[in-house]
């Protein structure tokens, strides 16, 4: 059976300390039917450096640069429209995989004919001094995903060919939840696959890393992406704090 390509989208804005580790972790896995499209995002440090030297190493890797920083909704759209794989899957610039990600969860897609699929993964702190075992839901659904984004966007993948291509929310934040949200208001469940497959960098200065500011962009999303009359959106957002606090 032909393998079929699989289209990996990183975004990247400053990672020059991290953006190598994240390159090297696609170019190191165990499935190698894959392109790897790199958007830098109008970086200001190291990070095209890098980038050219990975694109000069290996064909698969493909390079965009944005004149002006636009937000990895915007970045992540433009690797979305220049990529060709019959499945999209998603890395950010300061994040890693384990070896066999690809292998195992395309096997666990096509094995069970799913069209959207996540994975478990590790949360880490940018010190590599504290982690965090972040387990994947055996199912999500449209209902699930508007009081949590369970979706790793770092362990998510789709079927380009039942879905067509979906792109990202045009919103500074919480763009990867709207963008499942968008997917699974068709009815189409996301099924996450138990193993820890993923390594999240939960840096200081990263675009989610305040919590309070987010929940404006919950907000945003409810009312308008999703249309969410007002009542609802308020209900929403407590069941969002408690789960925040009893987390």
């Amino acid at each position: 059976m032909k393998q079929p390509l699989i289209s990996i989208i990183m975004p990247n804005y400053n990672a020059g300390s991290f953006i190598k580790a994240s390159i090297e972790s696609v170019i190191t896995q165990t499935y190698d039917n894959w392109e790897l499209w790199i958007i830098d995002d109008a970086s200001t440090d190291t990070s095209l450096e890098s980038i050219n030297s990975f694109v000069k190493l290996d064909s698969r890797i493909q390079r965009i640069v944005l004149p002006e920083n636009k937000g990895p909704a915007i970045a992540r759209n433009k690797g979305i429209e220049k990529c060709n794989g019959e499945f999209i899957a998603f890395l950010d610039s300061d994040d890693r995989w384990i070896p066999r990600k690809l292998e195992k969860q395309l096997e666990f897609m096509v094995r069970h004919n799913y069209v959207v699929s996540f994975t478990s993964y590790v949360s880490i702190t940018e010190d590599g001094k504290s982690s965090k075992f972040i387990k994947a839901k055996e199912k999500v659904t449209y209902s699930d995903l508007l009081t949590n984004n369970y979706i790793g966007c770092l362990t998510a993948m789709y079927h380009v060919k039942t879905l067509g291509k979906i792109y990202f929310p045009k919103i500074k934040k919480r763009q990867d939840w709207a963008m499942w949200l968008k997917i699974t208001k068709n009815n189409i469940n996301a099924y996450g696959l138990e193993d820890s497959l993923g390594i999240y960098t939960k840096r200081k200065v990263s675009v989610s890393s305040n919590k309070l500011k987010l929940f404006r962009y919950n907000w945003i999303v409810y009312r308008r992406f999703e249309k969410i009359n007002c009542l609802k959106s308020i209900y929403l957002i407590f069941i969002l704090i408690f789960k925040k606090i009893v987390k």
